[in-house]
């Protein structure tokens, strides 16, 4: 007798992915694979295409879920086709194509020119940012990106970094803050 097939919730996806279910990563594939599949599939991709983009978006699923604090607020299907939607738009765009992505069989068609104008602004603003974190230098650099991007707190920072108390560490965090805000929008001016 054949068990019955496991029903795992958006939770359990997401614990499972953390721990390394190979059955909860298994199910994962097969329960949500298919939309992506249909998406690329109407919009100018292949098998193969769909594949790829479907396993970096469980590759950015995954990393998502990492890192500490993060919170899912919508549909796990919903997080999984807009991480898709966005690498297969990327790609498009790679490859020299624009045009208009079909979301369903009844060709339903939704304009992308403005997903691809606002991406393309989001794109700019992340590499103005980049450039501004390398130009801001260390220590402040690194001081930055641990309490943004690695959420250290300012205890781990004081400790990390040598200062006497948290309080002197958001003190310094403030300072460098305003620097790379200076260096950011100095970019800007520059730019126009």
């Amino acid at each position: 007798m054949q068990k019955p097939k496991e029903q795992f919730t958006d939770n359990d996806f997401m614990v499972g992915l953390l721990n390394g279910n190979n059955d909860v990563l298994s199910a994962l594939y097969k329960k949500y694979y298919n939309i992506v599949l249909k998406f690329i599939l109407y919009n100018s991709g292949t098998n193969a295409a769909a594949q790829d983009i479907y396993q970096e978006t469980i590759i950015v699923l995954y990393e998502s879920v990492k890192k500490p604090g993060f919170e899912l607020k919508c549909q796990l299907q919903t997080y999984i086709f807009s991480i898709a939607k966005r690498l297969w738009l990327k790609e498009l765009k790679k490859n020299g194509k624009t045009f208009l992505f079909k979301e369903s069989e009844e060709n339903n068609l939704v304009d992308v020119s403005e997903d691809l104008k606002e991406f393309d602004e989001k794109e700019a603003e992340i590499e103005k940012m980049n450039n501004s974190l390398i130009d801001l230098g260390e220590p402040c650099s690194e001081l930055i990106k641990d309490f943004y991007i690695n959420k250290l707190s300012m205890e781990e920072i004081a400790e990390k970094f040598g200062y006497t108390n948290a309080d002197n560490a958001k003190t310094q965090k403030y300072k460098c803050l305003q620097r790379l805000k200076k260096i950011f929008f100095e970019k800007e001016i520059i730019k126009k």
